[in-house]
């Protein structure tokens, strides 16, 4: 046999044999060119249509799946601020008498989202993403059932943070399981249902956290969340299934080995690493991306402080339409149906953006629309949010018909739609199946962290600058972003060229 390598058929399975000192080309994504030496075999996928790699699933299988994962992410994000319209009884019942401790009683499990996706998702490298999904989502379920059963303060704050924790993992693996799913130019459909969990779960939850707090009581909204969870624990348990490529290579290889007896067939996606050392590289991965990569780094910064206004806004909604509009708790929830609606319009815009975009590639002669050009959609429809500030701001601050606040957050949620889905696109091709989760988690670090602690500061800016002038400060900060989308669109390929990270 010659030195180049050659295709032996075997069980329905493409083995590449390697004579000689050929090296094996490394896959998409990986961190190194993998040499595993002479006569050793490499166990790949059946071509480019095998049935077996999950972008060859049956539509129905990988659209249940993405389904799935995106009701996963749903429930897990209506826990933010589910209990919100009820932290007035949670302060009384559970003796709260600090401002800043009854804010943290909502925020605290945005902290865990922050924290808990860049310590659990990593399992995902070494055991696959099938069983973290599990196992997050019981530890989720049983941590709000602590919530819903706690009489002090410190356990009902541990358990919120914890619930938090596994509540991430959803959303910080689904970029990565869609990326598995999903070829490129079908990509954008399954990331805007997989999206609308982590956006409306927040706007969601306190809709109906506030009739349920009015008639039940606080601990309900609790109990309510739980049986969510443990239904949608128990629909996963049916509906999903493994698709990390690296993994399913590995058992490929593993049924090889043992009907054949060759124990040196390999993966083509196997890293020469032990499993520790696999789990140590994924838990610096995130961390990694957010220091050396300026555009992973910038578009964070960006969306947390996005993400960070939005829940700041959340702090500001009792106060405004119960203290100035007389509100009750249960029709208070209705507020937060401005910014769900624009989300909502916001997805057939963002899907016929797409559409054009992906037409407009094809017409060029492309398989798919420039990297860049996903940014497109963030560079347009940004700026409302600033709109959206001003008009909240000020016709709050005097008293004008509550109609036009809300219509205020209405613009807020356009514009953070866009944002948020461009740079989840954008990152989601960017680092592809293997880098996807580990992109998302440094974006959701910083997204939440802000979401955790910018809250925090609403009060007192408010108590000094009032609601005019605090949220034209915020309006500010959010143009004062707009540049670097604009930068990256232009200048993203060099900036990628000349910072590109290995995984």
């Amino acid at each position: 046999m010659t030195n180049k390598a050659a295709s032996v058929k075997l069980w329905g399975s493409n083995i590449v044999q390697h004579k000689g000192n050929t090296p094996l080309e490394s896959a998409p994504g990986s961190d190194s060119n993998l040499d595993l030496g002479a006569d050793d075999h490499v166990v790949d996928w059946d071509g480019p249509e095998d049935v077996a790699n999950p972008v060859n699933w049956p539509a129905r299988k990988r659209w249940a799946n993405i389904l799935m994962i995106s009701i996963l992410g749903l429930i897990t994000n209506l826990a933010p601020a589910i209990c919100a319209p009820g932290i007035n009884g949670i302060a009384v019942d559970l003796d709260i008498h600090s401002e800043v401790v009854s804010t943290l009683a909502i925020t605290f499990y945005v902290l865990g989202l922050a924290v808990g996706p860049m310590v659990i998702s990593p399992l995902s490298e070494v055991y696959g993403r099938l069983p973290v999904y599990h196992v997050s989502n019981l530890v989720f379920v049983a941590l709000v059932v602590g919530n819903a059963l706690s009489n002090t303060v410190g356990p009902f704050l541990v358990c919120r943070f914890i619930s938090g924790c596994a509540g991430g993992v959803p959303m910080a693996l689904g970029g990565g399981s869609i990326a598995d799913l999903t070829h490129l130019p079908k990509r954008s459909l399954a990331m805007t249902l997989f999206s609308l969990g982590s956006l409306t779960g927040p706007i969601l939850g306190p809709l109906i956290g506030g009739f349920i707090a009015t008639t039940k009581g606080w601990r309900w909204t609790f109990w309510v969340l739980a049986i969510g969870g443990g239904a949608a624990g128990v629909a996963a348990l049916v509906t999903l299934r493994e698709t990390h490529p690296r993994v399913l290579l590995e058992r490929k290889a593993a049924q090889l080995r043992a009907k054949t007896g060759n124990p040196h067939l390999r993966s083509k996606l196997a890293l020469p690493l032990p499993p520790r050392r696999v789990l140590n590289r994924a838990l610096v991965r995130p961390t990694m991306l957010l220091l050396r990569s300026p555009i992973v780094l910038v578009l964070s910064l960006y969306v947390g402080l996005i993400f960070g206004i939005m829940y700041l806004l959340f702090t500001t909604f009792t106060s405004v339409f119960e203290g100035q509009y007389g509100f009750t708790t249960a029709t208070s929830g209705l507020v937060y149906l401005g910014l769900g609606i624009s989300m909502l319009f916001s997805v057939p815009i963002f899907n016929s953006l797409n559409k054009r975009m992906m037409a407009q590639a094809v017409a060029n002669g492309q398989p798919s629309p420039p990297l860049e050009q996903r940014l497109l959609p963030m560079i347009w429809f940004s700026p409302s949010v600033a709109v959206g500030l001003f008009i909240y701001g000020w016709t709050a601050q005097y008293k004008v018909h509550w109609i036009v606040p809300i219509i205020g957050t209405t613009f807020i949620g356009y514009g953070t739609f866009f944002i948020l889905m461009s740079t989840q696109l954008y990152l989601v091709n960017l680092f592809g199946s293997e880098g996807a989760a580990s992109a998302l988690g440094a974006n959701l670090l910083l997204r939440y962290i802000s979401g955790t602690f910018l809250p925090l500061a609403g009060p007192k800016m408010y108590r000094t600058l009032h609601y005019g002038w605090g949220n034209s400060l915020l309006a500010l900060l959010s143009l004062a972003f707009l540049p670097f989308p604009i930068l990256f669109y232009k200048y993203g390929e060099r900036f990628r060229a000349k910072t590109a990270v290995k995984l």
